[in-house]
């Protein structure tokens, strides 16, 4: 008799009966294997689809699970895909700490390099296109970017600030670089989408700077 997959029980072993998508939770030793191999099917599902045409069941036929495995890890489709923007965001979470550590005077040219770095490298501009994308289309991925880019990023830097009306100052130079990075590699409007990335950083970071910390 074949024994059918139960989350915690003693058929949840490596040895599977062929090659079906096993079902119910996955023992530990395979647990952050099949995890990752969700996150890396619902990027592509988002990148490919957007997020109003991506579904859970997509996401788990694509990662080779079934869709309680993907509720079991992640919960709704909005907590995967906020799961997969902070995967796809965590350079720019890295690379938050080159801006929040710079003297004040030059953290409108680090945050300037740290976006346009970003978009620049194709490994995490395909991530990055889906997620802008998606929040443009739909209030609960808008909702996912807001709270990480306003809490992860923006707060931090506005903390840098020694200014009452901080945190207007710090949304102001995001959406500078956010409307760059909109027209330059989204919508492709020329000369901007093909202009040096330095030239670009030594007009736009003195406007960055400007609202960060200007008079």
């Amino acid at each position: 008799m074949t024994d059918v997959g139960v989350p915690g029980g003693p058929d949840a072993s490596p040895g599977g009966h062929g090659t079906a998508r096993r079902r119910g939770r996955p023992p530990r030793t395979e647990s952050a294997g099949t995890r990752d191999r969700i996150l890396d099917a619902a990027r592509e599902e988002f990148s490919e689809r957007g997020y109003e045409k991506t579904s859970v069941r997509g996401i788990a036929k694509s990662a080779g699970v079934d869709s309680a495995l993907v509720h079991h890890y992640f919960g709704t489709k909005e907590q995967v895909f906020e799961a997969a923007v902070e995967v796809a965001f965590a350079p720019a979470l890295e690379g938050r700490d080159a801006v929040l550590d710079a003297p004040v005077e030059e953290v409108g040219e680090r945050m300037t390099r740290m976006i346009l770095d970003l978009w620049e490298n194709p490994v995490t501009r395909t991530p990055l296109l889906a997620i802008v994308r998606s929040a443009v289309n739909n209030e609960a991925a808008a909702g996912v970017f807001r709270r990480l880019v306003a809490g992860q990023l923006l707060r931090r830097i506005a903390g840098r600030l020694d200014l009452p009306d901080a945190e207007l100052r710090a949304e102001l130079a995001a959406a500078q670089l956010v409307g760059i990075a909109m027209i330059r590699y989204v919508i492709k409007v020329e000369p901007l989408a093909s202009a040096d990335p330095e030239q670009i950083v030594r007009r736009v970071a003195p406007v960055v700077q400007g609202h960060l910390t200007g008079r």
